[in-house]
């Protein structure tokens, strides 16, 4: 009889086993189901076959369902199958299974494999829950699991993305002391969480000056490095590790010439950015639409607009290269030096190009419309731009209130702002402080400081702007307690009176 069980078991097993080989994942569950409703014992290792083929189709719930039915009579999963249930689950961010999973691996004794600690760690860390991580990683060493460069470079990411880099950096050492060289990924991770936050000198120091000879870096991160001298206005240290990663085997490529490129035109440098075109072409790097748009974008700020316009149409569209990031600068130039009426007749030729303008094309003529008085051409702009089924951001809302505040339509302006929130379009501090300085200007205080208290309460932090805003008008409509009030707030946020609305204040209150 033992005999004749022992040879059902086997002809259940092959024909799960040959279902599952063919994709048949819900046969297979039939005749697993059959087997446990047979004379035939299951064993833990049957449990462990079916539900690791329930993780590998993503039928958690199901795998879930037989983990719960397995547990009572004493059967578990191995370590294999436990591991690839968690790193199943991490991808869901079913935190309570996989906390589950943990304690009942803890109990018999299990540990998972470095494949599921890490893929958990970085579930921790995509969540920003860092000190959950760091205690997961200590428990990782404690279970002979010792974390590995994978594990490190995830924690060190985690800890950049919410802000602590003194915690980033000592992790980073604590690697390197336990004699796990960085890789690539794990400087990328460091290298872009300092540079992000200005410490690009750090970020050089712990990189290039401590792993010299150790690591070959890539291009990406010469060119965070790169990229971060620049935005610190050191060009001259730029230029140095361009050197430094040529003579190390690692050719500049397009990013790195476009980071300098972008130096050149933030500076008004044109005469290098040009040059730094034709070294592009020279080099065999062909400059792609960003190149071209920047050296755009410098020609516009130093008013050489026909300049501008003459490599849009000479040079890039011969190219292919002219899109309407290319049209929106030069329409803004023109704009910004009171040539509107170029700046329309740029509009249409963009579309006759078939370009379609995008919201910031709108916004840029929408602002200069609304500066110049003509409220009418605004409207129709507006009316043309929800037609074309695109719909204002939270940049022209603001723009478009600040102007009617400006003009004294305070009403029209909030209904905007109404308008606005009721769109999903969040409002930040500036839109804000644009209808706070229009309640102000108008003697309506009180409706003022009910949006100050609005703003908070949706978890927004006001600025300096919006304190003086708001103190200068209590002051104006001699509210001075309250004016005191909301000066003490401002201290506590850090924020100080300019001297001569302090004194106004003083005076007020002395008199």
């Amino acid at each position: 009889m033992y005999r004749n069980l022992g040879k059902h078991r086997l002809i259940y097993r092959t024909r799960i086993s040959n279902y599952v080989k063919t994709g048949l994942v819900k046969e297979a569950l039939q005749v697993f189901e059959e087997m446990t409703q047979s004379d035939c014992r299951v064993f833990s290792i049957d449990y462990n076959r079916i539900i690791g083929v329930l993780i590998r189709n993503s039928h958690f719930d199901l795998a879930e369902g037989y983990y719960n039915e397995m547990k009572p009579v004493g059967f578990s999963l191995n370590s294999l199958t436990y591991s690839k249930f968690i790193c199943g689950l991490c991808k869901i961010k079913n935190f309570d299974l996989i906390n589950r999973l943990l304690n009942d691996m803890d109990r018999v004794g299990i540990v998972p494999n470095f494949w599921a600690y890490n893929m958990y760690l970085n579930l921790l860390c995509s969540e920003n829950l860092v000190d959950i991580a760091l205690k997961l990683l200590r428990v990782m060493g404690e279970k002979g699991r010792e974390p590995d460069v994978v594990s490190y470079t995830i924690i060190i990411s985690g800890l950049c993305r919410i802000g602590r880099f003194d915690n980033a950096v000592e992790m980073w050492h604590t690697m390197i002391r336990k004699g796990l060289i960085p890789d690539n990924k794990a400087c990328k991770a460091l290298v872009f969480g300092l540079c992000g936050s200005g410490k690009v000198d750090l970020a050089y120091e712990l990189t290039l000056g401590i792993l010299r000879g150790q690591v070959k870096f890539n291009t990406e991160i010469y060119n965070t490095l790169i990229n971060g001298f620049c935005r610190a206005g050191r060009i001259d240290k730029a230029q140095a590790i361009k050197t430094f990663m040529r003579r190390n085997g690692c050719e500049p490529d397009l990013v790195t010439y476009n980071v300098f490129l972008n130096y050149c035109c933030n500076e008004l440098m044109l005469e290098e950015a040009e040059k730094l075109i034709e070294k592009m072409e020279g080099n065999g790097l062909e400059p792609d639409g960003y190149s071209y748009n920047q050296l755009l974008r410098g020609l516009c700020k130093a008013n050489r607009l026909d300049k501008a316009y003459k490599l849009m149409i000479d040079k890039m569209e011969t190219k292919g290269l002219v899109d309407v990031v290319s049209y929106n600068t030069i329409i803004r130039g023109l704009c910004k030096t009171d040539h509107s009426k170029r700046a329309y007749n740029l509009f249409e030729e963009m579309e006759q190009k078939g370009i379609v303008p995008d919201v910031v094309t709108f916004t840029i003529l929408i602002e200069a419309s609304l500066e110049e008085g003509n409220s009418s051409v605004a409207k129709a702009l507006f009316d043309q731009m929800i037609s074309m089924g695109l719909f204002p951001d939270r940049v022209l809302y603001t723009s478009i209130m600040d102007n009617l505040c400006k003009t004294g339509k305070i009403g029209m302006a909030q209904s905007i702002f109404h308008d606005m929130v009721e769109q999903g379009v969040a409002p930040d501090v500036i839109s804000y402080n644009a209808l706070i300085n229009g309640f102000c200007k108008a003697s309506r205080v009180t409706e003022a400081l009910s949006l100050y208290e609005d703003m908070q309460a949706r978890g927004l932090n006001p600025n300096e702007i919006t304190f003086k805003l708001i103190i200068g008008g209590l002051i104006q409509e001699k509210n001075l307690s309250v004016a005191c009030a909301i000066w003490d707030q401002m201290m506590e946020k850090g924020f100080t009176l300019d001297r001569d609305l302090s004194q106004t204040l003083v005076n007020a209150i002395n008199s």
